[in-house]
């Protein structure tokens, strides 16, 4: 995976990547599904930590990462939606909650979805860190060979995550586009804006790269670069890495609870300078680059 250039200026462009070792350790911490977090003690809690332990032992195929920041009234119907969508993958199924330093109580909510659920993965950081920093986090945790993501404010609905699934044979990512988008007139403008901006600048065009609902093999995250927003661009970055990007249909319902977290500033100001940079990171970029190893003896 890509982490921050052993070189990177404290300033500038070297300030937006995110390292591995510093960045991550710093804001996460991922807690244990036993009974000393629930209060459970004796009998109990050594039951829970059974089905835990046997649950990690056992690699699913797919890790849904959902990074969530003050989100407590939607935890609980995001879990179940996203379990009645997925919860019967044939080769197994964890989801990961990625909490970005929430206020709110969204973590009390997802310890205790957590206790009736030891599929799923319980992940915080100890301060803010933003979007893309909580799915950097839950990329590195999960276990699946194919990772799926959706915002945690239901906006994105996991039932369309099974027609992505089935999208991502033979592709590499296959990324939602939001049909009659339920946003605000200053969302849907800077859209618009970005688009218009990637095209010109990045001489390509995906319809909707601020879509977080997507599906895509574990292996494509490797090339990638880990940076503040990257998450943006990663359609362009998988593309320009060589990898196979297909764009798919999805719903797009309104908010119901919480608030969001997203202005004109960190939406399209930041959007662009994001854009600046990865035209520079574009031109230097490698491609999947074939090779094959001689095996010893093979050339007599």
């Amino acid at each position: 995976m890509g982490g921050s250039p052993a070189n990177a200026s404290a300033n500038g462009w070297g300030r937006k990547y995110l390292s591995n070792r510093q960045q991550h350790d710093e804001v996460a911490a991922e807690v244990d599904t036993n009974g000393s977090i629930n209060g459970e003690c004796g009998q109990a809690g050594a039951s829970a930590w059974l089905v835990h332990a046997f649950v990690i032992s056992t690699a699913p195929e797919i890790s849904v990462v959902v990074p969530l920041r003050n989100e407590a009234p939607n935890v609980r119907p995001l879990a179940e939606a996203i379990f009645g969508a997925l919860g019967n993958a044939p080769h197994g199924l964890e989801l990961i909650l990625v909490d970005d330093g929430s206020t709110d109580g969204t973590w009390e909510q997802i310890l205790t979805v957590r206790g009736g659920e030891p599929r799923i993965r319980s992940i915080r950081h100890l301060k803010g860190a933003g979007q893309s920093a909580a799915l950097w986090t839950g990329f590195r945790a999960s276990r699946g060979r194919i990772i799926a993501t959706l915002d945690g404010d239901l906006q994105n609905k996991p039932s369309d995550l099974p027609r992505l699934v089935d999208e991502l044979k033979g592709v590499d990512l296959v990324c939602g586009v939001r049909v009659g988008r339920q946003d605000t007139a200053v969302r849907r403008f800077s859209s618009t804006v970005a688009r218009k901006a990637r095209k010109l600048v990045l001489g390509v065009d995906f319809r909707d790269t601020g879509c977080n609902l997507r599906v895509f093999n574990k292996s494509v995250l490797e090339p990638l670069p880990a940076f503040d927003g990257f998450h943006r661009f990663m359609p362009i970055l998988v593309h320009g890495a060589g990898g196979q990007v297909k764009e798919v249909e999805v719903t797009h319902a309104p908010r119901v609870a919480g608030k969001s977290k997203y202005g004109i500033y960190n939406r399209l100001g930041r959007g662009i300078c994001d854009l600046l940079m990865v035209a520079l990171l574009q031109r230097r970029q490698f491609k999947q680059v074939k090779a094959a190893e001689e095996a010893p003896g093979a050339e007599k």
